[in-house]
């Protein structure tokens, strides 16, 4: 990659997840600090790690320092989301601010829930441009899914007094009274996000959805400038690690590959193998809340469907290389899907549900299939496995877009031109 030719900052990303551990926010964390450093910038690592021993340690990946801040959390409902957030932030706020000052950092980039409000906060303190990126719900959703209900109804329209208690039903069982008393904090904790958010130089959205969502669900943002730029995504170097693995099954596999959880769609899989009667395995690859019940549910279909548990970034994309079919069942709304993005780059045809920002990755009938319903995509899934002139056209198109949309080069230098602006405007 070449190196850009402007002035080198020094950029500081606050981040929730960073690799070797971590899931798809963390692994775009990574790739964005890989292409600014490969423009020539020098990027430094924040990680608050809660529930670990306080202090701060430092640890090294790929040769980025990284801080690892560690904080007291609770392991008791709300009370751990208290030390996550407000009293976190609090803390994390004035480590960040210390940082900044210490190292002299030129743009400070929070990444994530835990990150996002410290970072805005100790930039305005330092006097320096920050920048926040929202990756999912949680400036809009105490738990950060919009989801309210168990089962596969519509998704909450709003956090009212009304539906927060209604959300709270499905997470705390039969306890699920004694857990109201606490709708005045979630509500708060919400307001206290949103007004942080507000404050950010600029606000990175990783979807339209997303962004239309925000700006539709938080008048405290209306003000604030947004833009759409997508996670970074090294597309070479995806294409690069497939090429060296071998087949994991000699047969022709489905996959599904993710966290299996409500939000994720799961409990859907087990009905599109029955009603696409599918004739290959279901490989389902990863971990989750939802494992023990798919698996039970698994066994009595008496299709062939298997578990590989959870797997390292290289055997996902070992997985993903070697599929026939991906099975994308979200029940949403899902960001930017990088399972999605990857798959695509390896030229998968892709059978998804039709939610969040899926539609900026898959246009239906050109670069996947996307439904509005289990039973449509059970429908899509059969297509697929029938026709190979169709997952071929399918796969070849998805690896074009995603090459010009979601290739690292093309986003970091999208990121980089807004630090630079942000910081024009603050000498200008």
């Amino acid at each position: 990659m070449a190196a850009s030719t402007r002035t080198a900052m020094r950029i500081l990303l606050a981040t929730d997840a960073f690799p070797p551990v971590c899931g798809g926010s963390g692994w775009s964390t990574f790739e964005l600090a890989r292409g600014l450093r490969g423009r020539g910038h020098e990027v430094l690592i924040v990680q608050p790690k809660p529930g670990r021993l306080e202090g701060v340690r430092e640890a090294q990946y790929d040769g980025f320092k990284v801080m690892e801040f560690g904080a007291p959390a609770p392991n008791v409902p709300y009370v751990r989301n208290y030390f996550k957030n407000e009293r976190l932030y609090r803390r994390l706020g004035r480590f960040l601010t210390t940082v900044i000052e210490d190292e002299r950092i030129d743009v400070v980039h929070g990444q994530h829930v835990l990150t996002g409000v410290p970072s805005i906060e100790a930039g305005r303190r330092a006097g320096i441009p920050s920048v926040c990126t929202v990756r999912d719900y949680w400036p809009v959703c105490y738990w950060a899914d919009l989801i309210h209900t168990a089962d596969d109804a519509a998704l909450c329209p709003g956090c009212s007094a009304g539906m927060m208690t209604r959300c709270i039903r499905p997470r705390a069982g039969a306890a699920w009274p004694a857990a109201l008393p606490m709708i005045p904090y979630m509500r708060a904790n919400l307001a206290r996000k949103r007004t942080g958010l507000a404050a950010a130089d600029a606000i990175i959205a990783v979807s339209s959805k997303i962004a239309a969502d925000l700006r539709a669900r938080a008048p405290e943002l209306a003000a604030a400038r947004m833009m759409v730029i997508p996670n970074p995504v090294d597309i070479q170097r995806v294409r690069n690690t497939a090429a060296t693995t071998g087949r994991p099954v000699a047969e022709s596999y489905a996959l599904y590959l993710g966290k299996l959880a409500p939000n994720k769609g799961t409990s859907r899989l087990t009905q599109v193998v029955k009603e696409a009667d599918l004739s290959w395995p279901l490989i389902v690859a990863g971990d989750g809340p939802d494992r023990a019940a798919l698996e039970d549910q698994a066994v009595r279909t008496g299709y062939d469907i298997r578990f590989t548990g959870w797997v390292d970034r290289d055997e996902a994309i070992r997985w993903l290389a070697h599929a026939s079919i991906l099975i994308f069942p979200s029940r949403g709304p899902e960001s930017l899907s990088r399972v999605l993005i990857e798959a695509s780059a390896l030229g998968v045809a892709i059978a998804a549900m039709d939610t969040g920002g899926t539609t900026d990755i898959i246009e239906d009938e050109r670069t996947g299939l996307l439904s509005k319903t289990p039973s449509e995509l059970a429908a899509d899934v059969r297509r697929l496995i029938a026709d190979r002139t169709l997952r071929s056209r399918l796969g070849d198109a998805a690896q074009a877009h995603v090459s010009q949309r979601f290739d690292a080069t093309r986003v970091v230098a999208r990121v980089e031109d807004l630090y630079v602006e942000l910081r024009k405007g603050r000498t200008s």
